[in-house]
């Protein structure tokens, strides 16, 4: 018997984890289908001010991420295991888009709006927060599961 369940164990431990997308019809556009993407996430770049707060994804699903400066002073966000951790399909800045392979971080010269669009992929948790900044409204834990 103990033979037996710790087989069991090792198959179950071995077997590479799968995560399901939301919904089951994901239709032609796959992985990007509207009845796959989470709620946007909000992040805020202004001085003084709580940058968000701290969100668990799914991964294999689709997200939205809204990253908006107020302009109050030259800021930036930095993630690069998060950014490592997603695939990531446009980045929207004035509405120019962008598809790029790789970024470490985004950085608001003046006020604006930056728009992120990806897909959660490498479960774990990660960190994003503005560079030199110590402080823990200074940076959100985003979770893939």
């Amino acid at each position: 018997m103990k033979k037996l369940l710790a087989a069991a164990a090792v198959a179950i431990l071995s077997s590479p984890v799968v995560a399901a997308p939301l919904c089951d019809d994901l239709g032609f556009a796959g992985l990007l289908a509207k009845c796959n993407r989470g709620e946007t996430i909000k992040v805020l770049l202004a001085s003084g001010q709580p940058l968000g707060r701290d969100v668990q994804l799914q991964s294999g699903a689709y997200y939205k991420m809204e990253i908006t400066a107020d302009g109050s002073a030259e800021l930036a966000v930095e993630g690069a295991s998060f950014f490592r951790a997603i695939w990531m399909n446009e980045i929207v800045i004035n509405s120019i888009e962008i598809r790029p392979m790789a970024i470490d971080s985004i950085e608001f010269d003046k006020a604006g709006v930056a728009e992120l669009s990806f897909v959660a992929i490498k479960p774990g948790s990660h960190t994003l927060r503005i560079p030199g900044s110590t402080g823990d409204a200074q940076s959100i834990t985003i979770s893939i599961q």
